[in-house]
Order: C-alpha cells, then sequence, then structure tokens
C-alpha cells in the first residue's frame, strides 16, 4: 500500500505568462520552478503544473475547494473584465461557488466552499 501525497492538474496553456499571472494575482498561487514553456505553481501544498498548449488541446475542468470564498471573490471581481465567470452562487448539494475560464486555456475553474451538508 502506498500514501497518495498530490494530485496536481496539467493545464496545457496558450499563453504560459498569462495564465500563470491569473493564479499568481487572483489564487495567491507562487512560482515553484519556471522552465519557461513549463510552470509549476504552489500554494498551501497544493501544485499546478501548466505547460504549452498544442492545436488538438481539449476542453478541462478542475475544482478548488477553499475555506473562505468570499475572500477569493473580493480580490479577484473587479479584475474580471473579459474573463467569462459567474458570480457566487449556491448550489443544491451544499456548496458556494464561482465559476469561471482560465485565461488562454482551455479550462472551467470551480471554486467553491462549503456551505451545509448536503
Amino acid at each position: 500500500m502506498y500514501k497518495a501525497k498530490f494530485l496536481s492538474p496539467m493545464i496545457p496553456s496558450f499563453n504560459i505568462p498569462e495564465t500563470v499571472s491569473f493564479f499568481k494575482d487572483f489564487l495567491d498561487f507562487t512560482i515553484h520552478a519556471d522552465f519557461n514553456d513549463y510552470v509549476i505553481l504552489i500554494k498551501d501544498n497544493l501544485t499546478i503544473h501548466i505547460l504549452h498548449a498544442g492545436p488538438d488541446i481539449g476542453e478541462m475542468e478542475c475544482y478548488l475547494e477553499v475555506d473562505n470564498l468570499n475572500t477569493v471573490w473580493e480580490k479577484m471581481k473587479d479584475n474580471l473584465s473579459g474573463i467569462p465567470h459567474k458570480s457566487p452562487f449556491d448550489r443544491d448539494y451544499g456548496m458556494r461557488e464561482i465559476h469561471l475560464f482560465i485565461p488562454e486555456t482551455r479550462m472551467l475553474l470551480f471554486i467553491g466552499q462549503q456551505i451545509s451538508q448536503a
């Protein structure tokens, strides 16, 4: 038996610096390693890998659960011009969520906080 330590999304980007800036500026990730065409970001022991997207990249989704969705929303809400998003809303399954597309990718990011037991 083994212990799983991390499961990190690998996000293909058409513009790595812009995608990295989104995670740094909106979600407070920092650069752990930068190889120009491959960047690893980290926050609270969570990592995200950003790599160059090829022409046939498909869509993907990722869910980031946080302990204070309002703090995240306050940080980003005034800077989402041009970024498709859905403001915080409550879900039937007990989560409050924000939905948005990560710039220069085909990735939908769900950010959520548990508000009740489903």
